[in-house]
């Protein structure tokens, strides 16, 4: 990597590029999924739709925090500069004119005498520039901007955007690079790079990150975001412009000490001169100040660290934490974009280059496809001439060879490297690209294979590109257990992503091996904090501890379930016993942290563990409607096994929620999901129905456990779900519950002639279902007659009608002093009424209660209609009985029969062609109350009005109530008013003074001539108005309005009526048979069967039917197998939809205008294609005909003069680094040492030479090459050679021999020596000196490989790919990332490595040296280590030591013996696989060692 310096050099001579950020090596946790329990109070706030704060606050919010933490810069000494200003100012050192300084920076003696140093004279204030940027003429959406010091901490800008700037953490991080001046682009590249760049950015939550100002690769970007926001978008996509404080123009509008909101920006780009302006379509802009102006490249450090501390940080939702990665997106660019990919892929962060785009871009993808070896100096050089016209006369042959060495190393890390070519092999997107870049790089990590795969869809579910995951992850490639995707399944359910829930369930997830009680908790300690039943949920927890146990919570959200579903079902998760109360989960009160509770936890269950719910699917649909997830909602309903119950129970849940939802939006959305689960429910039962209409109604009176024991019909009912009820086949079923034991085909005179005459029963005149009560006769026969409900129900009838008539008669002809017989009768027959009410009152099957028994009576109508009758009749009888109020008795008595009589509205609803009628009528009824009102308004204001008109001073009340309001009601239907216009005046009509109390007062009347003096005029005046509004307005409203209610309700007249008739058969089939007042003696019977043998009350088997088990899972069965059915149905019918052609044929249509606009691009690359490999294959042919020259010529035979001149081989271009799938890291031809020509050397900024692969070989002419020296202090000064930069000490070593201790020889054979220092026998590394390494020459070490056979928990050795697995011992020291062999350097004189004796005890060393001598010597040579340089080097001997059997006594010994002597050494036995995280160099041994055993790598 490059120093800073140098960095800050490159770009401000280059102006070109933007910066770039590293790859993490570190995560930081700042992000943790939200808890359930929160306050009442701030839950309450959450689903407001106003914010927290008003704009007001914020603002007064950030204008008291910027100020105080985020800083800018001043220059405090003014240094007169030899330069002048663009305008022909003095300037400072700084660039600002004397003007722009503070006071203190112009006095003369402050800094008298010193030269201009930054970091001296340049001091950090609080910054002035900062609020929301708007951009004057343009429109735009207002953004956020802040200027601040270069040296702002990384970790404050970041709190700044995420939490005052109020910006979600991304999920991705796209660095936008590339040349900072304006360049062209195909207009076809264009556009795929701007749809594929926002598509990312959107799908994904990603930030994007540029430079911010309005050019090059930054208006690229801006003009993408612009385009999209003139489109409808769903998420705003966070662009954030990194620029330099001082060479932006313009910029006084940006400074207001304390916030400017807004700050108006002007774009002057014709005046901009040196300077830039900034993009308008950016969302965020981080303005970089130095205290300088006019300098370019100041924002590269800032950003740099900016982008390497977000990517260390983790996003955690769901249940799964992931570090957020950071993809390098290079469009066109010069030597600093080249500087920036070189140190992203340096540092493991993937690019995509885009092909097309010009210079630097289109060099990489030009040579990407390559070998290394074909990459060479001309080709580069070639490249450059083609790509750089403009400024290719500029580049020195250093700086060529420096291009090719940097793109030599950024190709061969193909898996960091991807190049999208528009229309060429497939590639159409460059959002599928740059998500692929970054499965391609996790790929390479140094993972194991479980480990790798779960990362890479860690990020696709971050993403949520199920595209993505479908081509990339799930391959045949990997087979995934169902296990190793419960802790996805879990984040996509919290993320609300059914597309990847989807894809779990497609490819082996178990919902009920899923679902653990663990699980199920955790999902509802991350329900969405705005839903409401959230809010419903917190209110039920407000008095629990804040340490939760799983199954308390479980009990509150089913005592929430249960006012949702209705008391008709029982609690769906039952009370926890107390032993298990104790267990307490560690639940923090604010938050959930994964580490906390384990992600294993949420998925894993003992073995001995019972299950605690009856249908963990239910649990999960449950959880997803209550939160309104339409999509995941309908794939887990879609896995249920009570399908008609479950989409019953969802409507009822969202019915019961819509009553409580605030919000308008909200609340039209849960009902219109609630229709959906109804029609789901009509249409399994409509499959089922056509199938086997006996089994159809089975499942409607059904007991279902899961359900809290109801029934398909009582959630219908609960829900009132009238369509539902309202199908043929329920309806078919009450029929039946109708006609009890009779055959529904009889007319209903025949039932009445029975009744009547029961000895006709004998006679067959009805019929029976049941063949044996048809054939049978007796007393059997006339129980089942009488005791079916439609029986029942008519001889109710026939008594109701008797009561209404005996009533009548005693009220208009038997009304005695003393009652009379018939009047005796009615008591008598009243009785028998009440004690019915009673038994309908306390009549609970389920068990409910007395409470709830009591709320279901009162909750009908009819119920409380008939108490009121009841009691006005127990009023009447009271003043009856005495004299002295009989009168008032009779009056009471006659309004109670008029309620009696009303009661038949609710008989005759049976009627199917009455009882729709009476609905209307009931609706209709709400109409003339609401007419009333303003009818009232107008009767009143006319009333009163001629009232203190016409009359004066009236005083009686009963008076003035028909003058104001009776009379002006009557005048409605033609009855004018007597002295409204004096012309029927009669004196004797009226009593002028208002004392007879038969007569009204008169009007006001001239005494003298008898005549009314009020205004005629007037009052017809008024009168008329009065009849236009009342008469014609109002009239006309009722009828309009009755008119609507009749259309709207006549569609739904006979839905409605199905519905409700289920209500009067229900009470008729639980009636005793027995009509009022001979019913007295069933009550007689029941209350000895309850009250005094105590046998509980049952529901009949005809609403409610439990199953045993075998029969109720067969027939679960034949449900699901029809509801499979429904849905297969359902989509052929959405494919045969118009619409869904059409998008169908749009599609078509669209994929073929893309395949023709391809078609030449990829018949070119065919061609080049083709092209390419018949250059590759006549280059090797003229290899081969060199080679035979030669051969023939060293034999002697032929001469000089006739060898033919071969011309040079010539690098065939534009291949795909993605062709060839399986390249390693390291490409096959790369045949010379790659880490040992790192650029960077390690642990120090020394910056190598660069050394291309071709003048590795000393024999290469390389006359520019001038490397630097370096040898590292060492404070063991006696035990190394010396530094080497003085020849005079080097005199006295001696190469290739044993110069006393050490051995200085070279397993390779003699090495040259040059100026008194030896050559590295592989060539060049860019570096002389001995760098970090002991000595001059090579370096001996010794890497012992201990290995030993993976074994399972019964010690059978573990394969894979049939092939045995090794473990290796390995040891790592620090915070370094990579393990490694226990080997190294070793003392003069002694065996052991140094490394190997800090894990090994002394004790142990003597039997280790032993097993050494008797170990494999597997690797005996150069090693390829970035310590080396030009004079020092490294060189190994690998020997292996295996362990074959488990009980080897060595082995025990060594494990035994091994401790780490350091704290920051670990020690722990890995097992062999290509994944590994080892050294590079190190894998090379161990793979030589696991293919000398034949095992797996």
């Amino acid at each position: 990597m490059e120093s800073l310096a140098k960095r800050r050099h490159d770009q401000a001579s280059s102006r070109e590029e933007d910066g770039f950020g590293v790859q993490p090596r570190r995560v930081a946790n700042l992000a943790m999924v939200p808890n359930l329990r929160q306050s009442s109070t701030s839950l309450c706030r959450s689903r407001r739709p106003q914010c927290l704060f008003s704009s007001c606050e914020k603002q007064e919010n950030l204008s008291s925090w910027i100020p105080d933490n985020i800083k800018k810069k001043e220059c405090i000494y003014f240094v007169e500069s030899s330069k002048l200003s663009d305008a022909g100012k003095v300037v400072c050192e700084c660039g600002y004119p004397r003007e722009k300084h503070l006071e203190e920076a112009t006095w003369p003696h402050t800094f008298q005498g010193q030269e201009w140093d930054p970091k001296k004279h340049v001091r950090e204030m609080p910054t002035d520039a900062f609020g929301d940027i708007v951009f004057m003429g343009l429109g735009q959406k207002a953004g956020k901007y802040v200027r601040l010091s270069q040296d702002t901490p990384s970790s404050l800008i970041y709190q700044l955007m995420t939490q005052q700037w109020g910006l979600d953490a991304p999920n991705l991080l796209i660095s936008v690079t590339g040349g900072a001046k304006d360049f062209n682009m195909k207009p076809r590249l264009k556009s795929v790079f701007r749809r594929g760049l926002l598509k990312v950015a959107q799908t994904s939550g990603a930030w994007v990150i540029t430079g911010g100002s309005h050019t090059g690769v930054m208006k690229q970007v801006g003009e993408a975001v612009r385009q999209l926001s003139g489109s409808f978008c769903e998420r705003e996509v966070v662009t954030i412009g990194i620029a330099t404080w001082g060479a932006l123009h313009n910029r006084e509008s940006l400074i207001h000490p304390m916030g400017g909101f807004p700050a108006e920006y002007i774009m002057d780009e014709g005046g901009q001169g040196n300077l830039t302006c900034l993009d308008s379509n950016h969302s965020h802009f981080i303005l970089v100040d130095d205290g300088t102006h006019g300098r370019y490249g100041v924002e590269i450090p800032l950003r740099t660290n900016l982008e390497k501390f977000i990517s260390q940080q983790t996003k955690e939702r769901g249940g799964v934490a992931i570090k957020i990665p950071i993809v390098c997106v290079v469009l066109e660019g010069g030597p600093g974009t080249l500087n920036t990919i070189y140190n992203a892929i340096t540092n493991g962060t993937p690019c995509v280059v885009v092909e097309g785009s010009g210079r630097v871009a289109d060099v990489i993808a030009q040579v990407a496809g390559l070998p290394i070896s074909e990459i060479t100096i001309s080709l580069i050089q070639q490249k450059l001439s083609m790509f750089f016209q403009g400024m290719f006369e500029t580049f020195t042959e250093s700086k060529i060879v420096e291009w090719t060495k940097k793109i030599q190393d950024i190709v061969r890390r193909r898996q960091l490297l991807t190049v999208f070519r528009e229309g060429k092999d497939g590639q159409q997107d460059v959002d599928v690209a740059i998500l692929q870049a970054l499965l391609k790089a996790s790929r390479s990590l140094n993972h194991f294979g479980h480990e790798n795969w779960d990362h890479q869809l860690k990020l696709a579910v971050a993403w949520n590109r199920v595209d993505i995951a479908q081509s990339e992850i799930f391959t045949d490639e990997r087979q995934w257990k169902p296990s190793e995707l419960y802790p996805m399944m879990v984040a996509a359910l919290i993320t609300n992503k059914p597309e990847f829930v989807k894809l779990f369930l497609e490819n082996g997830v178990q919902l009920k091996e899923f679902v653990s009680q663990t699980t199920l908790f955790y999902l509802y300690q991350n329900l969405e904090p705005t839903c409401l039943f959230h809010y419903k949920l917190d209110k039920v927890l407000a008095g629990e501890p804040e340490r939760l146990d799983p199954s308390v919570l479980l009990q509150h959200v089913a005592q929430v379930l249960r006012e949702l579903l209705g008391d008709s079902t029982q609690p769906l998760y039952s009370r926890p016993h107390s032993s298990n109360r104790q267990r307490l989960l560690p639940v923090p009160s604010v938050k959930i942290s994964v580490r906390r509770v384990s992600r294993q936890s949420l998925y894993k269950r003992s073995s001995g563990q019972a299950t605690f719910t009856i249908d963990p699917v239910r649990d999960l649909l449950i959880w997803a409607i209550v939160q309104n997830r339409r999509e995941l909602a309908e794939i887990i309903w879609a896995q249920s096994q009570d399908c008609i119950a479950a989409a019953l129970a969802c409507s009822k849940i969202l019915k019961g929620l819509s009553k409580e939802e605030e919000d308008t939006d909200s609340l039209e959305e849960m009902l219109a999901l609630a229709d959906e689960y109804e029609q789901r429910a009509i249409g399994v039962f409509t499959e089922c129905y056509r199938k086997d209409e006996e089994r159809a109604q089975k499942l409607l009176v059904r007991v279902s456990e899961a359900w809290g024991r109801t029934t398909c019909l009582q959630l219908a009912l609960e829900a009132k779900d009238m369509k539902f009820v309202s199908h043929g086949g329920v309806q078919a079923y009450l029929t039946e519950v109708w006609w009890g034991q009779l055959g529904v085909d009889n007319g209903l005179w025949r039932v009445v002639l029975c009744m009547l005459f029961f000895p006709l029963l004998y006679a067959g005149l009805v019929s029976f279902r049941n063949r044996r009560q048809q054939v049978e006769g007796g007393l059997a026969r006339v129980r089942a007659f009488f005791s079916a409900p439609v029986v029942v129900f008519h001889v109710n009838i026939l008594s109701y009608f008797a009561f209404l008539c005996l009533f009548a008669y005693v009220l208009m002809v038997d009304f005695q002093p003393q009652p009379s017989g018939c009047e005796c009768l009615i008591y008598l027959w009243l009785f028998s009424l009440v004690c019915e009410e009673l038994r309908q009152l306390f009549y609970d099957p389920d068990g409910s209660g007395l409470r709830k028994a009591v709320l279901v009576y009162f909750s009908d109508f009819w119920n409380k209609l008939d108490v009121c009758a009841i009691l006005l009749f127990i009023a009447g009888l009271t003043c009856r009985l005495v004299p002295s109020l009989l009168y008032t008795g009779r009056i009471i008595l006659s309004l109670d029969f008029t309620m009696f009589c009303l009661r038949l509205m609710h008989i005759f609803t049976i009627s199917k062609t009455l009882g729709p009628k009476i609905i209307i009528v009931k609706r209709m009824m709400k109409d003339v109350f609401f007419f009333l009102f303003l009818l009232a308004v107008w009767v009143v204001s006319f009333g009163v009005a001629k009232q203190a008109i016409l009359i004066h001073n009236e005083r009686r009340v009963e008076w003035i109530f028909r003058g104001a309001i009776y009379h002006s009601y009557l005048t409605i239907f033609g009855q004018l008013p007597t002295y409204i216009d004096g012309v029927n005046f009669r004196p004797d009509q009226c009593s002028p003074n208002g004392t007879d109390p038969y007569k009204p007062k008169c009007p006001e009347i001239d005494q003298a001539r008898q005549e009314p003096v009020f205004p005629e005029w007037l009052t017809v005046l008024l009168l008329c108005l009065y009849l236009l509004f009342a008469n014609i307005l109002l009239l006309n409203l009722l009828i309009a309005m009755f008119n609507y209610t009749f259309q709207q309700v006549q569609e739904r007249t006979d839905q409605i009526w199905k519905f409700q008739r289920h209500d009067l058969i229900e009470e008729y089939q639980g009636r005793p048979p027995a009509p009022p007042p001979f019913i007295l003696l069933s009550h007689l019977h029941l209350f000895i069967k309850r009250v005094v043998l105590k046998i509980p009350a049952k529901r009949h088997k005809q609403f409610k039917n439990k199953l045993e088990k075998n029969e109720e899972a067969a027939l679960l069965s034949w449900e699901i197998y029809l509801k499979e059915n429904y849905l297969q149905e359902q989509q052929l019918q959405q494919k045969q939809r118009p619409e869904q052609k059409i998008q169908d044929v749009s599609d078509k249509v669209d994929t073929m205008v893309r395949l023709l606009e391809t078609a030449g691009l990829k018949q070119s690359g065919a061609v080049e294609q083709r092209l390419a490999s018949l250059e590759e294959q006549m280059a090797q042919t003229a290899t081969a005909l060199h080679w035979i020259v030669k051969a023939l010529r060293d034999s002697g035979f032929g001469s000089e003069e006739g060898v033919p001149t071969l011309a040079p081989q010539k690098a065939s271009v534009g291949r795909d680094p993605e062709l060839d799938s399986g390249s390693k890291a390291e490409d096959p031809g790369d045949a010379y040492h790659v880490n040992a020509r790192h650029l960077l050397y390690p642990s120090c900024s020394v910056l190598r030479f660069p050394v291309p692969n071709e003048k590795v070989p000393w024999e290469m002419e390389f006359l520019v090459y001038n490397p630097p020296f370096y040898t590292a202090d060492r404070k063991d000064k006696d035990l190394v050679d010396p530094v080497g930069d003085a020849l005079e000490p080097l005199s006295r070593i001696s190469y290739n021999v044993v110069d006393g201790p050490l051995d200085r020889r070279s397993f390779h054979g003699v090495y040259a020596v040059r100026d008194g220092l030896p050559l590295n026998p592989m060539g060049r590394t860019g570096l002389r000196g001995r760098g970090d390494l002991s000595y001059f020459g090579p370096n001996h070490t010794l890497q012992p490989v201990l290995t030993r056979w993976r074994r399972s928990l019964d010690g059978a050795i573990c394969r894979k790919n049939v092939k045995k697995m090794l473990e290796v011992l390995v040891v790592k020291r620090g915070p370094s990332e990579h393990w490694m062999l226990p080997g190294g350097s070793r003392e003069p004189g002694e065996m052991l490595p140094r490394k190997l004796k800090q894990v090994l005890r002394r004790e142990f060393w003597s039997s280790f040296e032993s097993l050494l001598t008797q170990g494999m010597e597997v690797y005996k040579g150069y090693m390829d280590d970035p310590r080396n340089t030009d004079n020092a080097w490294i060189e190994t001997v690998a020997v292996s030591i295996h362990f074959p059997d488990q009980s080897d006594v060595e082995l025990k010994r060594l494990n035994s013996h091994l401790h780490s002597c350091d704290e920051g050494m670990a020690i722990r036995w890995q097992v062999v696989d290509e994944r590994i995280s080892l050294c590079d160099n190190h894998k090379v041994i161990l793979q030589k060692v696991a293919a000398l055993f034949g095992a797996y790598y």
